[in-house]
């Protein structure tokens, strides 16, 4: 604990599940935390929780990402965490479901990392921490979208660390497999086909069980501190060996 004593951060999605996880941890490790979340109500609970600040943030509006995390704000570590996933087979996909993931999911973390990007390379520090999915690793049935948006987002992380090592930015992504979260609530909440999928996900890793939020948030805790000073365009799993296959 106390690794990132005095040091600023941003959790987006910040309100429930894997970015709630995160932002008491980052808190606990001596962050000043700002919890961003679409929704106010959950995000402010989470910052009166940790002694952070809450503000209401949809990541898909430029403008208003700008606004909130842009200008001379000093942010020292960004945790691009909110998501939004909808189930449906690919064929019955829509243009409104395909635009909303990729606004949320791609282009809500490209617009949080341009926003923090020139203050973090005027201090020459800065850490970005991006939750992808082992989706966009491996694939998802019923989320080919969703997939694709996150494979995207580990590209994109890579490349932001290839251009920001001069300044001393690191830049790294998270890939979690199936973690008890509110998202899998939604799933199960299909019935039958739902509990199918949920036992499908967890007999897919190697340990046999659901993640936890808190384990996701310690993979996220190392790489926003000084001890991962050293590794950066790398993904992370905490998947409980998913991404090993059969």
């Amino acid at each position: 604990m106390g690794r990132l004593n005095g040091r600023r951060a941003v959790v987006t999605g910040g309100g429930r599940g894997i970015g709630a996880g995160i932002a008491r941890r980052l808190a606990d490790e001596g962050a000043h935390v700002l919890v961003a979340d679409i929704d106010l109500e959950p995000a402010r609970a989470v910052a009166d929780e940790i002694g952070g600040e809450a503000v209401g943030l949809d990541v898909s509006d430029p403008d208003a990402v700008r606004a909130a995390l842009g200008g001379e704000r000093t942010i020292d570590v960004l945790v691009n965490n909110a998501g939004y996933d909808e189930f449906c087979w690919f064929t019955e996909v829509t243009p409104t479901q395909w635009r909303r993931m990729l606004a949320v999911n791609l282009e809500g973390v490209f617009a949080c990392t341009q926003a923090v990007l020139p203050a973090m390379q005027r201090a020459r520090y800065g850490r970005i921490v991006t939750v992808s999915s082992e989706a966009g690793r491996i694939g998802s049935k019923g989320n080919a979208v969703y997939a694709a948006t996150k494979a995207a987002a580990i590209g994109f992380m890579k490349s932001i660390a290839r251009e920001n090592a001069r300044f001393a930015i690191t830049a790294n992504t998270l890939v979690p497999g199936p973690i008890e979260t509110p998202l899998l609530d939604k799933v199960r909440a299909l019935g039958e086909p739902g509990d199918k999928m949920v036992a499908a996900m967890i007999a897919g890793t190697q340990l046999g069980r659901l993640g936890t939020p808190e384990e996701v948030a310690a993979g996220a805790a190392f790489l926003a501190s000084e001890e991962a000073g050293f590794v950066t365009g790398e993904t992370l799993a905490v998947s409980g060996g998913m991404g090993l296959g059969a």
